[in-house]
């Protein structure tokens, strides 16, 4: 457990069979000293589609700041890594991206201060509970980004569109904060003159463009990939060249 929230009480929904895991629960409930509370069903289909006749309320989301940001990249001795959302709006989306930022290791998840999802428990469950292991902060998101450009970060929005340059020829190593923007209108018009440079994805087929989380995400693991990889050689192997050559005619 992240153990970042106070909790608060058990619910259990009344006439549940209290064997097997939710036992265990139970018993571990008990020994936190945490509230155990008989509820009728209902109140907890209210809260989750998928609850299995328990919940925990906790206290409220965590939120971070920049600077917790900064010192957790700091106290990794790793080359900053910040994933921004501009305007993402549906909870699925945002849970999604924030268990792909939380996979790949980035430092924290930046999202506006209003108009955007925001860590409901929807969200949580949506990102595996990714969310509790991630700094995320509520900013300002241009006054935000001016400072990661002080700290040296990279600035790429996501975004597709004749002034997007292809991924493929946009470094995505070092220093880097990425910028996925709203799910129908993209990144905002400050946001989007704020990046340092637009890229967008490769397609080949008749899509003409990805969800916000899986496009996210995609970059993501791009971006993982470039910071942890060394780079490929530049010429092939010279195995590789003489097997194309009739035999004889190699080294």
């Amino acid at each position: 457990m992240a153990q970042r929230r106070q909790p608060l009480s058990l619910l259990v929904a009344a006439g549940v069979q209290e064997k097997g895991r939710l036992a265990t629960i139970l018993t571990l409930a008990a020994s936190r000293k945490i509230p155990i509370a008989r509820v009728p069903r209902a109140r907890l289909d209210g809260m989750s589609d998928n609850h299995q006749g328990v919940a925990l309320e906790a206290s409220g989301y965590p939120y971070s700041g920049l600077d917790d940001i900064f010192d957790l990249a700091a106290q990794r001795g790793e080359p900053l890594f910040v994933l921004a959302l501009d305007l993402v709006q549906n909870p699925q989306n945002l849970g999604s991206l924030l268990r792909t930022a939380e996979a790949v290791g980035v430092h924290g998840v930046l999202i506006p201060l209003a108009r955007a999802a925001t860590v409901t428990p929807a969200v949580v469950n949506a990102s595996a509970r990714a969310s509790e292991h991630l700094l995320v902060a509520q900013v300002n998101l241009a006054q935000a980004i001016a400072r990661l450009k002080e700290a040296g970060a990279w600035v790429i929005g996501l975004e597709e569109g004749p002034q997007a340059q292809p991924l493929q020829q946009v470094r995505l190593d070092g220093p880097l904060t990425l910028v996925v923007g709203n799910e129908g209108e993209g990144l905002r018009s400050l946001v989007r003159q704020s990046c340092d440079v637009l890229a967008s994805l490769p397609m080949r087929g008749r899509v003409e463009s990805l969800n916000a989380a899986v496009a996210g995400s995609v970059v993501l693991y791009m971006a993982l990939q470039a910071r942890t990889l060394p780079p490929p050689p530049t010429h092939l192997p010279l195995r590789a060249l003489e097997a194309g050559l009739p035999k004889g005619e190699g080294r």
